[in-house]
């Protein structure tokens, strides 16, 4: 069969991706090396690709990165929201380098390599409502750990208060626990503001504060 990409673009830009860099590599659609970048994984890096594949493959080109659902989806979204037809490459198995760079480079031009002999390309996954989930369910399991740790402290704390304040909190369900250290943390007095007229047990707040959270 014929590759996808035959007679469809002039170029092909690969790009190996990585958490705190992108190497990009231009080649021709023959496979010839064009020339090679590697940038910051930041707007400022992502403008500089542009550049980079504006001066550099001025006609049909196609990206192909690395990781389009990890490393690489700053940059795939980036592209996509400029218009770029963006391609998914696999990122193979591979042993650690002592070369660095060098081997950024190589990983690059492999990549547009590669995408010049597929017949099938996969198109970068769509990050829209998967997107916008995993966030969601990720700051619901951080605010549980938060909470589960909070809950930790004050338990702990408990333990080691003066008696008079330990025999306060120490009984009922960790609700209770809470809401009776709300109380004690916020009463329905004025309290001065200088450091030297603060509660006793003022020190215990903190802990009460963010397990209510």
């Amino acid at each position: 069969m014929t590759p996808m990409l035959t007679d469809k673009v002039d170029f092909v830009i690969g790009v190996d991706t990585h958490r705190d860099s992108h190497t990009a590599a231009i080649v021709t659609a023959a496979g010839g090396l064009v020339e090679r970048l590697t940038v910051a994984t930041d707007a400022f890096g992502f403008r500089k690709l542009d550049t980079f594949a504006a001066k550099h493959a001025t006609g049909r080109r196609v990206w192909a990165i690395e990781g389009t659902g990890s490393f690489g989806a700053g940059l795939t979204t980036h592209l996509l929201g400029r218009g770029e037809w963006v391609v998914e490459i696999d990122r193979p198995a591979r042993p650690a380098r002592r070369d660095g760079a060098k081997s950024d480079d190589l990983d690059a031009v492999r990549a547009a390599r590669e995408a010049l002999t597929r017949e099938h390309l996969a198109a970068p996954r769509a990050r829209g409502d998967r997107e916008a989930m995993r966030v969601l369910l990720a700051a619901r399991e951080g605010a549980i750990l938060a909470r589960t740790k909070a809950i930790g402290q004050l338990k702990a704390m408990i333990v080691n208060a003066p008696q008079s304040l330990r025999d306060q909190l120490r009984r009922g369900t960790t609700d209770e626990q809470l809401n009776r250290c709300a109380r004690a943390a916020y009463p329905a007095v004025t309290l001065s503001r200088t450091p030297r007229h603060r509660p006793r047990h003022s020190r215990y707040r903190p802990a009460c504060s963010h397990a209510r959270s």
